[in-house]
């Protein structure tokens, strides 16, 4: 991973996105394209990152059957992007269809296939949440630590949890990288319940962040952007 952060482009349409995107120009950047950005885009908006520079993290978070599965990656593994994800609730064997399909549309291509990223819980999911609304069972952690695990035997290479999480799973020795999300300079009232610093997740063992409203949201986002990148390079 050439650089750790990674800003999410949670914009409604891809004029937005690259109105955006203009200070960033020339930084070294990857950026997170989700379900709304990519429904309104599409494929041409993925390819015009790719044709500015930009690495593009493609988080469309699959959960459907194994061959729906494997279909769908074996066509985004084609694309040339860094890295994609899958729900680890949809099952170990979905998690193998989906890196197979990876495999085998890069092969297709002839290019490398992006990382397969697994979503253990959602950093706006807590305990009450998962016990109560998704009905299962015991604690928020050892769930995420399970699902990790299994993510790994699957052939993930890593692994979307909160910062909090990671030394749990460290201590697990999985193969993975450990992307999060849920990163803040500060405490902030928003929908992100797991949330901690971008030095403070390096301490703990955090991959690479993912960074959304902080940096889109902020009066000024390239200079929020170094705030993040120079707490995160402080922390070694």
């Amino acid at each position: 991973m050439t650089n750790p952060l990674i800003i999410a482009l949670d914009f409604p349409t891809e004029a937005d996105a690259l109105a955006f995107l203009a200070p960033f120009n020339n930084v070294p950047l990857t950026v997170k394209v989700g379900m709304e950005l990519f429904y309104a885009a599409g494929l041409d908006f993925i390819r015009t990152l790719q044709d500015r520079g930009f690495g593009v993290f493609l988080d469309l978070k699959l959960h459907d059957i194994p061959n729906t599965v494997y279909s769908a990656m074996k066509v985004i593994g084609q694309l040339g992007i860094q890295y994609t994800t899958v729900h680890a609730l949809g099952g170990q064997t979905m998690i193998e269809a989906a890196s197979r399909g990876l495999a085998d549309g890069a092969a297709h291509a002839g290019i490398l296939a992006p990382d397969l990223l697994v979503i253990t819980q959602l950093t706006s999911t807590d305990q009450t949440t998962m016990n109560r609304d998704l009905q299962i069972d015991g604690d928020l952690v050892q769930s995420v630590v399970h699902l990790a695990a299994m993510a790994d035997q699957a052939g993930a290479d890593g692994v979307v949890c909160s910062a909090l999480e990671v030394p749990d799973l460290q201590a697990r020795n999985l193969q993975l990288k450990y992307i999060t999300p849920g990163i803040r300079l500060a405490a902030s009232n928003d929908d992100q319940k797991r949330v901690v610093t971008p030095g403070r997740a390096r301490q703990l063992g955090s991959t690479g962040l993912v960074i959304g409203r902080p940096i889109t949201q902020a009066d000024h986002p390239l200079a929020a952007y170094h705030r993040f990148q120079t707490e995160w390079e402080a922390a070694k």
